[in-house]
């Protein structure tokens, strides 16, 4: 009997998918005619398609001179990477990638990554695009050869994404990743420290019209969108979307680079802006109390509540500035807040007052007054039999050790 094959050929039916023929890709769609000005780089790998974008030296970036002047030894203590206080802006590479997802994985790799550098003639930006996977050894040696003049990268979440991803599509490649061996710069733990009480995101999209002063135009693609575009590029060959995928990478670039440059100028002068608001004076303190450069933290916390801000970080900030005084113990500074904080009404400040007096004024009628104070405050306010209970715990027994002193 024949079988189902040979009586399908006898119909004329074709069997298989080797005569369907592969969709054509028309040369007006591809890569090349999208981007025109785009070039091939030789590598030992093969080539890569590259596009370079330059930034003149006077370029300003919505708000920012796109030029890296300040002293980095703020920055570079931040980061807790002293030795990097001495690199040259011509040191640091900025880098991003678009990847084909964005959990991450074995299987996510970087389709697109694009540097940047400052070099004499302006910010000069290279994106190198893979055309398909098979262009990954040619994308990821370019980029070595790229950072190997390099001693710093700059990235924003790129701890957390893009360098474990290009990590792990050099060592799946078996090539030696150039990364481990560069300062890293991540500045969106920086911005989460400047702006996360002010700001709803800290995103790099937000912060562009929000402290660079950056509008994106209707060319942008939003980032979730990008591996769905690529994928759908490498099935149809028609790369007409792939300009707004190398638009959305160069902009996040110059804007990464951007705001390194507003960041060095703001830790090595925060003086300098005068109109910054509370809020982000308050932020700055912190980072130099952090830092341990405590007169500039004092100047920033008093400047900060002197500008104001919403009431519930003005008291929080009051509590953080009297707790740095005590640290350096300037009493009367540290008096004086828990003072204004407790005539507010903050729990903490009843029982501060009330360790002062008992510990270092050794005035005990002044110990009692503000350990009874701290005890009618919790009565009063807590309505929870257990919580009080908890609260009531450390100053009933201060209370009582006071009473069984002597005068």
């Amino acid at each position: 009997m024949d079988s189902l094959t040979s009586k399908l050929k006898a119909l004329g039916v074709q069997v298989g998918t080797q005569h369907i023929p592969q969709p054509v890709k028309p040369d007006s769609l591809s890569i090349e005619a999208i981007i025109p000005q785009g070039f091939y780089r030789q590598t030992m790998h093969g080539e890569i398609f590259c596009i370079d974008h330059l930034y003149a030296p006077d370029y300003i970036h919505g708000q920012v001179p796109l030029q890296l002047t300040a002293p980095l030894d703020m920055l570079a203590a931040w980061s807790g990477q002293l030795e990097a206080a001495s690199l040259a802006p011509s040191d640091f590479a900025f880098l991003d990638t678009e990847t084909s997802g964005l959990a991450g994985g074995t299987g996510t790799f970087a389709f697109l990554v694009g540097v940047a550098r400052f070099l004499e003639n302006g910010f000069t930006l290279t994106q190198f695009f893979m055309r398909s996977p098979a262009d990954e050894p040619a994308l990821l040696t370019a980029l070595t050869e790229y950072l190997a003049s390099c001693k710093a990268i700059v990235t924003f979440n790129g701890k957390s994404f893009d360098a474990p991803i290009l990590n792990t599509r050099y060592t799946l490649q078996g090539f030696t990743s150039p990364l481990p061996g560069l300062y890293h710069f991540d500045l969106l733990s920086l911005a989460r420290k400047l702006w996360r009480d002010r700001l709803p995101s800290r995103a790099l999209g937000f912060l562009e019209p929000n402290i660079l002063g950056i509008g994106r135009s209707d060319d942008e693609i939003p980032g979730y969108l990008v591996p769905e575009y690529y994928l759908d590029y490498l099935h149809t060959g028609d790369a007409t979307l792939m300009k707004g995928v190398l638009y959305h990478n160069d902009l996040d670039i110059t804007s990464l680079a951007a705001l390194m440059c507003h960041t060095a100028a703001l830790l090595a002068d925060p003086f300098s802006p005068s109109t910054l608001p509370g809020l982000d004076l308050a932020a700055l303190a912190r980072l130099f109390e952090d830092l341990k450069q405590y007169e500039t933290a004092i100047r920033l916390f008093e400047k900060s509540l002197a500008e104001g801000m919403p009431p519930d970080f003005y008291w929080k900030t009051v509590e953080r500035f009297a707790t740095l005084f005590k640290k350096q113990q300037n009493w009367p500074a540290a008096v004086d807040l828990w003072a204004r904080a407790a005539d507010h009404g903050d729990d903490y400040a009843f029982l501060e007052l009330a360790k002062y007096y008992e510990h270092v004024a050794k005035d005990k009628p002044m110990a009692i007054h503000w350990t009874q104070a701290a005890i009618d405050r919790i009565n009063a306010t807590c309505t929870s039999p257990y919580m009080r209970n908890y609260l009531l715990e450390e100053p009933m027994k201060r209370m009582a050790r006071l009473q069984k002193r002597g005068v």
